[in-house]
């Protein structure tokens, strides 16, 4: 169920319910986490600059004159033009400051404390906001006022150097991860700053940055070099810790077998058919696994050979052994499990389809269908009416 906010777009019904957020995002990390917002009951007006409005709304593909890009991380929002560098904008964003509960924004570090819009001059005409900044390296540090992108982060962070094969260059992976997880980061710091804000009133200064984003993911990568000074390398589809924790061909493609412990690897070779192996001298552990991988590597394609995916998916799983399909794009967006989690969802009006979040709570509505985002300005004057500007 979602319900009509006047003259904005339908808010749907959730736990933020009578939040409202002040919108300066553009591209794609500060966007994705006002969508959650959006998406958990907030009410959030987005600030675009003329002409042309978020970047976001130009990038293809284009469905009955809407972007997919645009829709997938603007739905559910409304929308104001205004320049928040002209002395005749700023007043009107300026009221919706006062009144807001969030402030979102991802400009470079600087850019909005010289058009009068920063954390000091706000919190002290609002005490109670929640002022959340999305950067490339946060607020603080030698690099801090560096401009970025996902594929910079991407390199700086060191993601990139333990990305691909041995033997070959450093690789960007599949997807925007830096600026997706940068702005999940944000909902949630964003989430427990409005309960402070809340209980006493007081709101808090949000710091995110995309670097801190990936280089607090690094994992095994990170244990091995703080603990031992071991130096990380591109290992491909190997796990530095344990084996079988990889990637293995079978006859239709590929599937991943995850099965690192010693009682989880007795049980993958005995429903392969080959239980000799778990107490073979070079497998009968983690650590002769690890210096044997190539060994039971061997022993393991042998026993997959002749399978398909789903025959070996099926097999493991009913034995209580993780794995998986190597899927296409398609076929994950396509899948059963997808559709039972509402990961593809409808726009009302169009033939858009967008993709889903991943946050599901049981007070929210599970409607498969969104509204399109809003034309660029379209709120702008009755926006202009509400806030005493008409």
């Amino acid at each position: 169920m979602t319900t009509d906010h006047g003259t904005g777009p339908l808010v749907r019904r959730g736990p933020l319910n009578g939040v409202l957020v002040l919108d300066l995002t553009h591209a794609l990390s500060g966007p994705y986490c006002t969508m959650l917002l959006a998406e958990m009951g907030a009410r959030v007006i987005k600030v675009e600059q003329p002409p042309a409005g978020d970047v976001g709304r130009y990038y293809p593909p284009e469905v009955d004159g809407q972007t997919e890009f645009f829709n997938a991380v603007n739905h559910g929002k409304e929308s104001l033009l205004a320049d928040l560098a002209d002395p005749g904008d700023q007043p009107l964003v300026r009221a919706i400051a006062e009144r807001a509960d969030v402030l979102v924004e991802n400009f470079r570090p600087g850019t909005l404390d010289a058009w009068g819009f920063g954390w000091d001059e706000l919190h002290a005409r609002n005490p109670k906001l929640v002022y959340a900044s999305i950067s490339g390296y946060g607020q603080t540090g030698p690099e801090a006022w560096e401009g970025a992108y996902d594929v910079v982060i991407q390199a700086e962070s060191g993601l990139m150097s333990v990305t691909g094969f041995p033997d070959g260059p450093p690789v960007l992976t599949g997807t925007s991860i830096a600026d997706y997880l940068a702005g999940l980061n944000a909902f949630g710091a964003i989430s427990a700053a409005l309960v402070q804000s809340r209980a006493t009133g007081e709101g808090s200064r949000v710091d995110i940055a995309m670097f801190d984003a990936l280089l607090g993911i690094l994992g095994a990568h990170v244990f091995g070099y703080l603990a031992a000074g071991i130096e990380p390398q591109r290992a491909g589809n190997l796990n530095p810790l344990a084996t079988p924790f990889e990637i293995y061909e079978v006859d239709d493609g590929a599937v991943a077998i995850c099965a690192p412990t010693d009682s989880g690897f007795a049980a993958f070779v005995e429903l392969l058919g080959r239980p000799e192996l778990a107490s073979d001298e070079r497998f009968a552990g983690v650590a002769p696994r690890l210096a044997n991988r190539d060994a039971l590597r061997a022993e393991l394609e042998s026993a997959l050979a002749g399978r398909t995916r789903d025959a070996v998916v099926e097999l493991l799983q009913r034995g209580g052994v993780p794995a998986g399909s190597v899927r296409s794009v398609p076929e994950a967006l396509e899948s059963a499990q997808a559709n039972a989690r509402r990961m593809v969802l409808d726009v009302e009006g169009t033939r858009l389809r967008i993709p889903g979040h991943p946050l599901h709570l049981s007070s929210v509505d599970d409607d498969p269908t969104r509204t399109r985002a809003a034309g660029l300005g379209a709120h702008t004057e009755a926006l202009r009416a509400e806030f005493g500007f008409g």
